[in-house]
């Protein structure tokens, strides 16, 4: 008897082991606000996904760190992957790694090359078109600019190798040459997503003398430094201030009356659903190839709609 209750309680053992997920998560840095909403998502997720374990890295922001990260991930024989990509011109590395390991691949949030060309069979991406995000803000500024006669906007940007960064400003950029929205560019550069250098960089144009209507931002966080450098200066104004990512301390800014406009990115569902579809994949399901989230606009007249 006591041979058979042990050999019951070894297949149990077994058995609990069989059934465990274990799903390798690379991000870019743990330094990012909005990254870390969508890494909350993911543990969010898992943690409501029976028998799913996480092991998170920091890639912080080095391409090559994160492909190592990777590769350690298929040598522990993981049974999925998320990548949050520094850089998504340089995931063909990545990609392999898992792919040749027969190990789903689910990139979150920043796209990856592979997107423009189709996904490879098990990998997929989860996210939100980034072309609307950019056109969602521009409209929001260019409706809030209606009545000013020829309105100026400088461009805060992220990293000029990021998509997301790429692609918002293009959008923006195309919505202000229209005949309805005619806004002029007058200056644009990086602020590597981060609050700190766009208070910086708001700083030197400030000093140089820039005068515009309004200060359009790939994001939230970039939005609020500008906005902290030109309270400490000249104070906003009439200038009008947008971000994208309705962040908490965006929305806040908002409120506080530092931003006037922001598009909201649900973070938190990019997280989830990146989570769902590795474990739906490690079942036997197939990956779809996209998924995708929408962006919503946040204005001061929806804002509490997000602030709940």
């Amino acid at each position: 008897m006591k041979r058979l209750i042990a050999t019951t309680a070894l297949c149990l053992i077994a058995g609990s082991a069989l059934a465990e997920t274990r799903i390798g998560v690379s991000m870019t840095s743990f330094d990012n606000p909005f990254l870390t909403v969508v890494l909350n998502g993911i543990r969010a997720e898992a943690e409501r996904s029976e028998g799913v374990t996480l092991s998170v890295e920091d890639a912080q922001l080095d391409v090559a760190k994160q492909l190592n990260q990777v590769q350690n991930f298929v040598a522990n024989g993981v049974d999925a992957i998320i990548v949050n990509a520094v850089d998504g011109d340089s995931t063909a590395a990545i990609t392999a790694a898992a792919t040749g390991a027969g190990i789903p691949l689910v990139y979150v949030n920043h796209p990856p090359a592979e997107l423009d060309t189709g996904m490879p069979a098990g990998t997929a991406y989860v996210g939100s078109q980034e072309t609307d995000a950019g056109k969602l803000q521009a409209d929001a500024v260019c409706a809030l600019l209606k009545g000013r006669s020829d309105p100026k906007a400088v461009i805060l940007m992220g990293p000029l190798e990021n998509h997301a960064a790429l692609v918002r400003t293009k959008m923006v950029e195309d919505a202000f040459a229209q005949p309805d929205c005619k806004v002029e560019v007058i200056e644009k550069q990086t602020a590597g997503w981060n609050r700190v250098q766009a208070q910086d960089l708001m700083g030197q144009w400030l000093t140089a003398g820039l005068q515009f209507d309004a200060v359009v931002s790939n994001n939230d966080e970039m939005a609020i430094g500008a906005a902290q450098a030109l309270q400490a200066a000249t104070g906003k104004g009439d200038i009008i201030i947008a971000g994208i990512d309705a962040t908490a301390d965006g929305l806040a800014a908002m409120q506080s009356g530092q931003m006037d406009v922001t598009v909201f990115q649900d973070a938190t569902g990019q997280g989830e659903d990146a989570v769902k579809a590795a474990v739906a994949a490690t079942s036997g399901g197939a990956l779809q190839p996209e998924t995708w989230i929408p962006f919503q606009p946040v204005t001061k007249e929806n804002m509490a709609e997000y602030l709940k």
